[in-house]
């Protein structure tokens, strides 16, 4: 049996290795800033159309919290060109989908038209770029969605606030403490004119990214974006505010109650870096060495082996300027909840001390490689990628085709001293997620 797993792995292996090719793309600046980025694939008739502002939560005024998430719904509102929530029907009606997503650092629109409506994508996001309808008839209509949204998502969903908990202790020095979802008393208060002003500092094509990806020409593809993005007008220059704060020196316990749960948790989160440090890779390998799976460690010995564990899950929130590595633990039996935490600790301790086996590294980097692999097979997918690395990395594109050689940089040493610079208790967030009474 175990000879057979390892002739299974090892063709997975040449699998991978051979499916993950370099990503090729053309890129270049407009006049007006906007960054343009290409992706021919003709595998499918399908293209991906999508822009990348680099505007997030973070970017807020603390007394205006939600803005950039409110925008994300506000932009399908329509424009001057396009009646009131007609967007998305343009969109569905033409054979395509479409959806946008806010995270604290960046917004994200995209669609997904067959090919040959590729002007028509095009189109649409300089649109939203050019002359959204921004007025107060969209402003009270989104304010009532982000109000249900929250209500859905956040108030009534069990465990639906621990990320806030948690957040609002390792950033109270920095705009990562508030949620992308904001607060509803700020978009209450917030005036026409406010919206508006936000729209013209953030939303301007020298803080985008425009990747489209698929079954496209090149030439006429940048024939098509100069005809609808050359007319965008250049913004005032977006300079970005860098947040330095206190190292966690000092265990910060924490409680939570929630009327939508009946199950407790424990969770313990810790303060990381940003998703441009090597580091943060190393740590999403060692969330997939400890949560990664049934037959990954927490899983192996509290759920399957001690029974204490309903869930237990490790996972790297990484974010642009710094990160939170998190564990958590649902009971089993009415485990005690600092029965778990010991149980987490001691594989962390584990990880701290002894390396981890080659046969494991290797597992871990062919783990990695589907999901990369899995990721740019979607055109969609493939286009975030691409943005990400333009944004997030220095401008550096490529990223998209560096990022598995880094991965597979990554030593068993590195593992270890990786979890003992960052995963030790007296840098950490423990949070007691209860049952309100």
């Amino acid at each position: 049996m175990k000879q057979k797993l390892l002739i299974t792995m090892a063709i997975s292996g040449l699998f991978l290795s051979a499916s993950a090719q370099k990503v090729k793309f053309t890129e270049y600046d407009m006049d007006n800033g906007l960054h343009v980025i290409l992706h021919q694939d003709k595998t499918a008739p399908v293209v991906a159309v999508s822009v990348m502002y680099h505007v997030g939560a973070k970017d807020e005024d603390p007394q205006r919290t939600g803005f950039a998430h409110f925008f994300e719904h506000l932009l399908f509102e329509g424009s001057d060109n396009m009646k009131r929530g007609e967007f998305m029907k343009t969109v569905s009606s033409n054979g395509g989908q479409n959806n946008a997503n806010t995270t604290q650092d960046r917004t994200f629109y995209y669609e997904v038209f067959p090919s040959n409506q590729l002007e028509l994508g095009l189109w649409l996001e300089s649109e939203r770029m050019l002359h959204p309808k921004i007025d107060e008839i969209g402003v009270k209509t989104q304010n009532e969605v982000v109000k249900e949204e929250k209500r859905l998502r956040i108030d009534n969903a069990p465990y639906g606030k621990f990320t806030e908990k948690i957040f609002s202790s390792l950033f109270q020095e920095h705009p990562y403490r508030w949620q992308t979802i904001g607060s509803m008393e700020h978009l209450d208060a917030a005036k026409l004119s406010e919206f508006i002003a936000f729209f013209k500092k953030y939303y301007v094509p020298n803080n985008a990214v425009l990747t489209i990806a698929g079954d496209i020409d090149v030439a006429q593809t940048k024939a098509l974006v100069q005809k609808y993005f050359e007319e965008v007008p250049k913004g005032a220059p977006v300079v970005k505010t860098v947040y330095e704060v206190k190292p966690v020196e000092k265990e910060i316990i924490d409680t939570a109650y929630d009327a939508n749960i009946q199950i407790p948790a424990i969770f313990a989160a810790y303060r990381v870096p940003g998703m441009k440090s090597h580091d943060s890779k190393v740590l999403g390998l060692i969330s997939t060495l400890l949560s990664g799976g049934g037959s990954s460690r927490l899983s192996t010995k509290m759920v399957d082996e001690k029974k204490t564990a309903l869930q237990v899950a490790a996972f790297n929130y990484t974010l642009e300027d710094y990160g939170a590595y998190i564990t958590l633990a649902l009971p089993n039996n009415n485990t005690p909840l600092n029965d778990l935490l010991k149980d987490i600790d001691a594989e962390v301790v584990r990880l701290q001390t002894e390396l981890i086996s080659e046969s494991e590294l290797t597992k871990l980097q062919n783990q990695f490689e589907n999901g990369y692999v899995s990721k740019n097979s979607k055109m969609i997918g493939l286009a975030e990628n691409l943005a990400n690395g333009y944004t997030f990395h220095n401008k550096d594109t490529n990223d998209v085709n560096e990022e598995l050689d880094k991965v597979r940089s990554i030593t068993r040493e590195e593992i270890r001293e990786v979890a003992r610079k960052y995963l030790n208790k007296n840098q950490r967030v423990v949070l007691y997620y209860l049952p309100k009474k």
